[in-house]
C-alpha cells in the first residue's frame, strides 16, 4: 500500500505536543516548550501543517527542515517565525534542537488587538533562512519575555490570563520587529550591494525584452532572482532606502519610460507595451502619479525645445 504523502494537519497544540512526547499544555491555546525536552527522533509524519503560530529561539543544531520552498539547517541558530498553514518537512534530525518555542493558536488573540496587528509583522512571511540573529543584550530581552509567558502559564487561570498572555506575545513581536530593523541597518554593505543587484535584475528584465513577452516584473519575480522572500526583501529595502520592492520597480519603469519618450519615435501606446503594460491607460496613470505629468506633456517638453 502506497504511503500517504499528504501533510498532516495539527489543528490543536495538545495533539502536536502529544506526538512530540511532551506533556499536555498548561493552556490549550498557548504553550512554551523547552526544545531539549523533545526526543531526537524522526517525526511520525514526513511533512506537517500547523494551524497555529510557532516562534522559536534555537541556539544551534544539526537538524535540517524544509519550510516553504527552502531547506534550512539550524547550526547558526536564531529567532524563527512560522505562520499557520505552512508546510514543514523534517529532512534530518540527528541532533536535539536546543532552545525554546512558543505555540500560539489564533483563537487566543482573536478578540485582542493583536488579532489584527499580527498580520502586520512581515517576518511571519519570511523564509526560514532569514532568521533574526540576536545580540547578547537582545537575547536577554527575548528570553526574558519567553520566561514571562511561561510564568503566566503556571499561574492560576483567571479573567486576566488571556489578555496578559496576548500582551506578552505582542511585546515579544514588537521587540522582534525592532531587532529586525536593526539587523537590516547593521548590514549596510550587504544592503548597498543588494540595491545594485536589484538594479541589474530590473535592467536585464527590460533590456532583454522580457517585459513585452511576460508583462510587468512582479515583486515575487525580483525577490526570487535575489534569493529572498518577497516580504523580507521589501522590508529590508524600505529600511535602507525608504522604498519597498514595488516602488523600486515603478521607479525603474518611469526611468526607462522617460528615456523612451525623450529619445524614440515610439507612440505612447508602444512605450506602454514595451514596458509590459497590458493597457496604455494603466501606463498613463502610473506615469502621471510618479512624474506629476502625463507622458504626452513630458514628451512635448522635449519637442518644444528649439
Amino acid at each position: 500500500m502506497k504511503a500517504d504523502t499528504k501533510p498532516y494537519l495539527y489543528d490543536s497544540i495538545s495533539e502536536y505536543q502529544r506526538d512530540l512526547d511532551l506533556p499536555k499544555p498548561l493552556h490549550p491555546l498557548v504553550s512554551v516548550v523547552n526544545l531539549n525536552d523533545i526526543n531526537a527522533r524522526d517525526h511520525k509524519y514526513k511533512s506537517i501543517v500547523l494551524n497555529f503560530y510557532k516562534i522559536s529561539f534555537i541556539t544551534g543544531s544539526k537538524s535540517k527542515i524544509k519550510y516553504g520552498q527552502n531547506y534550512f539547517d539550524f547550526e547558526e541558530g536564531g529567532l524563527f517565525f512560522i505562520s499557520p498553514n505552512q508546510i514543514i518537512s523534517v529532512v534530518h534530525n540527528s541532533d536535539k534542537l536546543s532552545g525554546i518555542s512558543i505555540y500560539l493558536h489564533p483563537d487566543l488573540i482573536r478578540h485582542h488587538s493583536l488579532g489584527k496587528k499580527i498580520r502586520n509583522y512581515g517576518f511571519f512571511s519570511y523564509s526560514i533562512s532569514e532568521a533574526l540573529h540576536l545580540s547578547e543584550k537582545e537575547k536577554e530581552v527575548i528570553l526574558g519575555l519567553f520566561k514571562q509567558i511561561e510564568a503566566e502559564l503556571h499561574s492560576a487561570i483567571d479573567t486576566f490570563s488571556q489578555d496578559l498572555l496576548a500582551s506578552y506575545v505582542e511585546l515579544l513581536l514588537d521587540y522582534s520587529d525592532r531587532y529586525y530593523t536593526r539587523q537590516f541597518i547593521t548590514r549596510k554593505t550587504e544592503n548597498h550591494d543588494l540595491v545594485s543587484r536589484l538594479e541589474n535584475v530590473l535592467a536585464d528584465y527590460f533590456d532583454g525584452g522580457k517585459a513585452m513577452a511576460s508583462g510587468l516584473p512582479t515583486v515575487q519575480y525580483v525577490s526570487g532572482k535575489l534569493n529572498f522572500s518577497a516580504d523580507y526583501l521589501s522590508d529590508m529595502l524600505r529600511t535602507y532606502t525608504g522604498q519597498n520592492t514595488q516602488q523600486h520597480i515603478h521607479n525603474k519603469l518611469i526611468e526607462i519610460a522617460k528615456e523612451l519618450l525623450s529619445t524614440s519615435d515610439l507612440t505612447i501606446a508602444q512605450v506602454a507595451y514595451q514596458l509590459g503594460f497590458e493597457h496604455p491607460q494603466s501606463f498613463n496613470k502610473l506615469f502621471k502619479q510618479k512624474a506629476n505629468t502625463s507622458p504626452t506633456v513630458y514628451r512635448q517638453s522635449f519637442t518644444s525645445i528649439s
